[in-house]
């Protein structure tokens, strides 16, 4: 019974293991403009009328609205993904934090407005919910992603300006999917409470390795995937793994026991082929220091 509870804990913490590999962090793209089509989504046409766009946007208010594109997200989650390009590229003025991102994820069909402090005021998580749902999603699912971007991108200038507002039916569609986030949490978090009980059950020593390893990894893999912005529960998860290890400690002395993986694979992968790229004609475009904190929102189209 030793035998096979010990194999089952190692079992478990090579799927971790795996898990972790399988999630891990993709790295943000160079920033090549405010248009950095990785994915080859828009026509070269509308690339150069959006960088445009966006160009003259800036020069107006200091506010910088980019666009990112990518194959894939190998894995990854978007918005963990987001907050790493957020703060590699620091969209937005320093003094500001003026920035938006619009992020899509073409084989995942994922879309993420990733907002920078200074602008959730007028940009918040309402607000870019409404956005993706019902001015980018309904084109990209037709097949016009120039329409489809072009329009997303006219509207979150448009909320800059506090010309774009929310429905109270967005509002509600918002709170729900916020909250649905909690499940992979739980459901990690049991599975290393039933790993720890079996392990314990067959041994005092399987049960201390069981809770100090696989509670804590647990509950960090599900903080880390949904519930980021809260990493400090992540904490509160290894502290009830120790917990729990103490606890089968103490019942197996009374009782007696018993016997994207990241990396963007090099530029051939993402500058070659069709697809408008970045147009931008100003090579010294970057961000300038903006600071984000995951505000935002996130939907399939």
């Amino acid at each position: 019974m030793r035998f096979y509870a010990y194999k089952l804990l190692l079992l478990f913490i090579i799927l971790l293991t795996s898990l972790t590999q399988t999630a891990a962090a993709l790295e943000a793209p160079p920033l090549k403009g405010r248009i950095n089509d990785y994915a080859g989504m828009l026509s070269p046409t509308a690339a150069r009328s959006l960088e445009q766009k966006l160009a003259a946007f800036e020069r107006e208010t200091t506010n910088q609205v980019v666009l990112l594109t990518i194959p894939s997200l190998e894995g990854d989650v978007i918005e963990s993904f987001a907050i790493r390009v957020a703060d590699a590229w620091k969209i937005g003025q320093k003094d500001k934090s003026n920035g938006v991102i619009l992020i899509l994820a073409k084989k995942e069909r994922k879309i993420r407005i990733e907002v920078g402090t200074g602008l959730q005021g007028v940009l918040p998580d309402i607000t870019a919910g409404q956005i993706i749902r019902n001015v980018i999603a309904p084109g990209l699912r037709s097949g016009n992603p120039d329409q489809a971007v072009s329009a997303g991108l006219g509207a979150i200038i448009d909320a800059t300006k506090g010309e774009f507002k929310a429905t109270p039916t967005d509002k509600k569609a918002t709170r729900k999917k916020k909250s649905s986030g909690y499940g992979l949490f739980i459901v990690l978090l049991l599975a290393g409470i039933v790993i720890t009980a079996v392990a314990g059950s067959s041994s005092r020593t399987a049960g201390v390795l069981a809770g100090g390893v696989s509670l804590p990894v647990a509950a960090g893999i599900g903080l880390g995937a949904v519930l980021w912005k809260l990493g400090i529960l992540a904490l509160l998860g290894g502290a009830a793994g120790l917990l729990i290890s103490l606890l089968m400690r103490l019942f197996n002395a009374g009782g007696g026991g018993g016997g994207y993986g990241g990396g963007w694979g090099g530029p051939t992968i993402f500058y070659g082929g069709g697809g408008g790229g970045s147009s931008s004609s100003d090579d010294s475009f970057s961000g300038g220091g903006g600071d984000f904190d995951g505000g935002g929102s996130s939907d399939d189209w």
